[in-house]
């Protein structure tokens, strides 16, 4: 039997399509994506998130020697939302990242296992959340589900 599979996404050139709210997440990802711990790859992640009641979560990425003992950006603010808000719902995420393991001109996209915890993210709470990635070189993708990321979920089949 074939199927076909959709992945709704939109694509723009730079931030200007950004709404004001979502400026100032991508300027909260950005601020905490300077300081983010990544001695050994050497690419900052930065995160942040809006919570259902307009409280804003940052995280980034933090690397550590014994591999894979780090945690990416989005799997940081999204695991303090799910520890300290744990009745808020996720709304947005917004994600950038800076650095040479990916070259500028590549559109920037999350880890699998950052998917997986997105994607569980919106099951929990019975809703989706939009997910917006702004790549190094200010292309902007945005997707209205994390599920759009990732289509087939551990356990989905």
């Amino acid at each position: 039997m074939k199927y076909q599979l959709n992945i709704n996404y939109q694509l723009f050139p730079t931030t200007d399509s950004l709404n004001e709210e979502e400026k100032g997440l991508l300027e909260k990802a950005l601020s905490v994506c300077v300081d983010a711990y990544a001695p050994y790859s050497k690419f900052k992640v930065g995160a942040s998130v809006l919570l259902g009641n307009g409280q804003v979560i940052i995280g980034s990425n933090q690397e550590n020697i014994a591999y894979p003992s780090g945690l990416c950006a989005e799997r940081v603010a999204l695991f303090h939302c799910g520890s300290n808000y744990p009745n808020e719902t996720v709304e947005v995420l917004c994600i950038v990242a800076k650095g040479n393991l990916l070259p500028v001109d590549r559109l920037l996209s999350p880890c699998g296992g950052c998917r997986q915890v997105m994607v569980e993210v919106e099951e929990r709470q019975k809703q989706p959340f939009k997910v917006i990635i702004v790549s190094q070189d200010g292309r902007v993708l945005i997707f209205e589900r994390a599920k759009d990321l990732l289509p087939f979920v551990f356990g989905s089949l």
